[in-house]
């Protein structure tokens, strides 16, 4: 029988886990290409023959999505396979179509053939969108289990966005570590809170490799956890999986892919930010949750906002800066920012849109609905210099900054700022003392 040609339809991450899981030594398929899109600058590198394994001695080229439609046809491709995540169902179908329109077939892989099992118990943590309060879920689970004695090991959804041979495994434990990897600003933002409390934390591209350096760590591993990212669903197979919905996004659960797939999951629920969303949205979640998925417990959540100085910012007119993908393909028009900078009474905040430089632009373009904040965009050193020469232009008196990482580390900030955080609290019970409890009995963890 003849092999299909097949193109993997991604975003540098899910799209090589496929790849790797059920693509790369299967005989049956010739795997022509990867298309790429939301990540700038990705589209004509290519999938390294170190990774691709004995049947692509060339490795492969990935291409912008854009070009799909004629990728098809030249290629004689009869499987497209959708490897993305974090957008709705429309689009979903709309990349659906193209594929069809052009001759191909319209594939998604899941769990059962993309899923590798650990010889640890795994805990893992998605979400329905980005900027739910995944990470923040993450932390308060690692610190219960810390707390325990426990030695917890986390890996993190993919973001290989520099030298993908390089990035095989990595392996974060020092913040000096971050430099030695050459991390982008959105990478750091997912590691760096995990190292500074004081947990290990990889990533990578080849996550069979990445578990089993992980459950060998040098510092101990009881417990794996996967931060999921980007709402998808694990890598690995879960002992205990939770996903957080968001009550300002009532609906989204039921209508973006793939995270109804993890609220379908879910061995646990946490609806969070019930601090501040509406009545009508906590409800609407609540009842999507009993809808989709019955059986999971939930958790109601808030998130719990800290700030290092409400000084530099009460009276100011700030600039406000919030954290990347949460305002872009997130669609989210706050966050921990704009809500610090209303709490401790900033004077008004600064639209930085005049002010914005470079590739910067670009993004405004993309998503223009972005509105009054500055997305924390640094994917290279072109982008990062953007964002500095944006916020030492932006004519305000001070600057909040709402993302997970000390951004004054990364670049020079020429006014006065400060940061805020934001940190899950559970609301009564059930809470994850309790659930995390059960699961150290089932595991034999205590």
């Amino acid at each position: 029988m003849a092999k299909k040609n097949v193109i993997i339809i991604g975003a540098a991450g899910r799209d090589f886990h496929n790849f790797n899981t059920f693509y790369r030594d299967n005989e049956n398929y010739n795997v022509v290409a990867f298309t790429a899109t939301q990540i700038p600058d990705i589209e004509g590198r290519k999938y390294p023959a170190e990774l691709a394994g004995k049947l692509y001695p060339e490795g492969i080229p990935i291409y912008a999505e854009e070009d799909l439609p004629s990728l098809i046809r030249d290629l004689d491709v009869e499987d497209c396979v959708f490897s993305y995540s974090d957008v709705s169902y429309q689009h979903v179908m709309s990349v659906g179509a193209i594929v069809n329109a052009a001759g191909a077939n319209f594939v998604m892989l899941g769990p059962k053939h993309t899923q590798i099992k650990s010889t640890k118990p795994v805990v893992s943590v998605g979400a329905v969108r980005t900027g739910c309060g995944k990470s923040q879920t993450s932390r308060r689970i690692i610190e219960i289990l810390m707390a325990k004695g426990l030695k917890v090991v986390a890996i993190r959804h993919p973001m290989p966005y520099g030298d993908i041979a390089a990035q095989k495994v990595q392996r974060f434990a020092e913040l000096s570590d971050l430099e030695k990897h050459k991390c982008t600003v959105e990478e750091m933002e997912e590691y760096e809170p995990h190292v500074v409390r004081g947990n290990v934390i990889y990533a990578g591209v080849d996550y069979e490799a990445i578990i089993r350096e992980a459950e060998k760590d040098p510092g101990g591993c009881d417990v794996v956890l996967w931060d999921g990212g980007n709402n998808d669903f694990p890598f690995y197979k879960s002992d205990l999986h939770v996903t957080v919905v968001d009550p300002h996004r009532p609906g989204h659960e039921l209508s973006y892919y793939p995270g109804n797939v993890t609220l379908r999951l879910a061995d646990v629920v946490v609806i969070n930010k019930i601090d501040s969303a509406d009545a009508a949205g906590i409800e609407t979640v609540r009842r999507n949750i009993a809808k989709e998925n019955p059986d999971a417990i939930v958790v109601d959540a808030a998130s719990t906002l800290s700030i290092d100085d409400p000084t530099v910012l009460r009276g100011k007119r700030v600039l406000v800066v919030e954290d990347g993908p949460t305002l872009t393909h997130g669609e989210m028009k706050i966050g921990a920012g704009v809500v610090a900078a209303q709490k401790f009474g900033a004077a008004g905040i600064v639209d930085p849109r005049p002010y914005i430089v470079g590739r910067l632009k670009e993004t405004f373009e993309i998503y223009p609905d972005i509105g009054h904040v500055l997305p924390a965009m640094g994917y290279g050193e072109k982008q990062l210099r953007d964002l500095e020469a944006t916020i030492n232009s932006t004519e305000c008196d001070a600057v909040v900054i709402g993302t997970p990482i000390d951004l004054g580390r990364v670049i020079k900030i020429k006014k006065p700022y400060t940061r805020v955080y934001y940190n899950l609290q559970e609301i009564g019970s059930p809470n994850f003392d309790e659930i995390l409890a059960d699961f150290g009995k089932k595991h034999n963890l205590f």
